[in-house]
This record gives C-alpha cells, structure tokens and sequence, in this order.
C-alpha cells in the first residue's frame, strides 16, 4: 500500500525568507509578530522538513549554511510570486494592454455597432484587437469552454445556467421589402395583406414553428414560405432583389437595410431582449470589464 506524502506546509516559506533575510531568530521573530520560542519551533520544523540545520551560530549570531545560500534567491522569489497571485489587480494600462477578445454573435451586430467599437479600441487600448465569430445558434457552450470571451443575443433554454449576463438593448422585428414592392406603397398594411405576400423563413435547422406564423394563425391567417434561410443578411438580400418579405429585428438590422422600405408588422408583437453574455471566470477581470463596458456603450 502507497502512503501519500503529506503536504508541506508553505506559511513555512514565508518564515524562512524572512529568516534568511535578518539572520536572527529574535528580528525574524518581531518581524513577522510572533515569540521568539514560536520562531524557534518554526526553524526546527524547516530543519526537519529540509533536511538540513539552515542557519547555524557562529559567535554571538547565526549564519546559514551553503544550503541555505542556495535556497535564498529561490525562496525570496517563490514568496513574491505568491504575494503578486494574492494581491489585487493592478490598475489596468490600456495603452501597453495587449490581447485579442473573441466575440461571437449574430450578423448584423458588426453592421450596426463594429465600427463604434472598433473605432474606441483603436483610440484607447490600440494593443487590443477584436475577433468577430458567427453565433448560428444560442448554444453558449463555447463561451464556458473559454473559446469566446463575450457573446451577443437572445438568452434561451440553450444558455448554460452560470453565465453572467446584462441587457444591451430591446429590439422587436418588423417586415422589409424592396423599394416598389406592393406593401411599399401602401400605408395600411394588414395582417390579410400581410400574409398574402411570399414570405422568407429565417431559420438554422430548416422549417421550423415561428411566433409570426402563431400570430397570424391566432387571426385565422397562413402565410406561404418562398424561401428558407439561416441569416437575418441572406434574407434581406433576398427581399432586396425579389417580391419576398422578411421579417428581422429592426435594431439589429439596421445598417443592412439601407436603401430598402420597412414597415411594422400588422399585429401585435412582443420585444425581445439582446443581451451580454459572458463566463464568471472573467467576471473580475479588469481587461474584460472594461470591454464589456465598451460593448455596452457602442449599443446606445
């Protein structure tokens, strides 16, 4: 049977740093605020754990030993080390920070408020450089994975529970249609009208059951599908070149609407929520709070 060994217990560097450095039991002792007989138990318990006397006297003093001079420069950094691990953060130098961030979100959000960001990295923190990802589902398994360092969207029943998250903003989805289209010359659009037309379905696994088809079937209405597609972008560019009609989040979408004629969905339609999402591993990093802060100031 293998008997583990027992773990040092390293308080016993910190007393043994200082007693390399004052080469005294007694300073040793009034410098870390203990007895002298305590110092003395502490200097037996690391002759014994290392084997060798340490400090040994000679004349009136003591002087350490060629084992305790190969152990000085060792231990002052190992307790250094450890002093910088447990003190706080230093106050974070955006112009000598240097780090690549990795946001993963839908289309549109790089339309609509990259060059904001983009723009006030460069001006603040120029060392920091941002990687933008697709977000085709609402899985935020690669943000615990540590893969992504903030994510953007809806959170859903996908979400892993412990991610910290903070509303950006509210957005509600509205219909798009090209310039000259039938409902772009009419100002009362109603739902009959509405799901009268060849509609573009939004979706990433294919045909899938959507709130605006609930909607309008709560009126005693269907609409026909013309085309299926995974991106807010594909369907606009769709609607932009053809008779389809799509519907996406105006908020979200508003840069890659340019030139095209909008219009408020006939009925009634509840917001949704795009939020901030991020690990707890980097909820107390000072780099991360500072993006985050960014991020929610570029959303308005």
């Amino acid at each position: 049977m293998i008997v583990p060994m027992a773990r040092p217990d390293l308080n016993l560097l910190v007393t043994l740093d200082v007693l390399l450095a004052e080469r005294s039991v007694a300073r040793a002792a009034r410098r870390l605020h203990l007895s002298p007989s305590a110092m003395s138990r502490a200097l037996a318990r690391l002759r014994q754990a290392t084997g060798d006397p340490l400090l040994v006297r000679a004349g009136r003093g003591l002087v350490p030993t060629p084992r305790a001079l190969e152990l000085s420069d060792k231990v002052n950094g190992l307790v250094r080390d450890a002093e910088a691990v447990l003190r706080p953060a230093e106050k974070l130098d955006l112009g000598k920070l240097v780090r690549i961030f990795t946001i993963r979100a839908r289309e549109g959000f790089v339309e609509n408020f990259g060059v904001a960001l983009v723009a006030r990295l460069a001006r603040e923190a120029p060392g920091v450089k941002l990687r933008f990802v697709p977000k085709p589902d609402r899985d935020s398994t690669p943000l615990r994975d540590g893969f992504v360092d903030l994510e953007i969207g809806v959170v859903g029943q996908a979400t892993v529970p412990e991610m910290r998250g903070q509303a950006l903003y509210r957005d509600q989805f509205i219909g798009v249609v090209r310039q000259g289209h039938p409902l772009s010359t009419q100002s009362d659009i109603t739902p009959a009208r509405f799901a009268a037309g060849s509609h573009i379905l939004i979706s990433q696994r294919g045909i899938e059951k959507k709130d605006i088809d609930e909607a309008l079937r709560s009126l005693g209405l269907e609409r026909e599908t013309g085309a299926i597609v995974e991106s807010f972008s594909a369907a606009l560019a769709l609607a932009r070149g053809s008779d389809l009609i799509a519907t996406v989040p105006e908020r979200t979408t508003g840069r890659l609407r340019t030139g095209m004629h909008s219009f408020a969905l006939p009925f009634l339609r509840s917001e949704i929520t795009v939020s901030l999402l991020w690990h707890p591993r980097l909820d107390a990093d000072p780099a991360h709070r500072w993006l985050r802060g960014c991020v929610r100031e570029a959303c308005g």
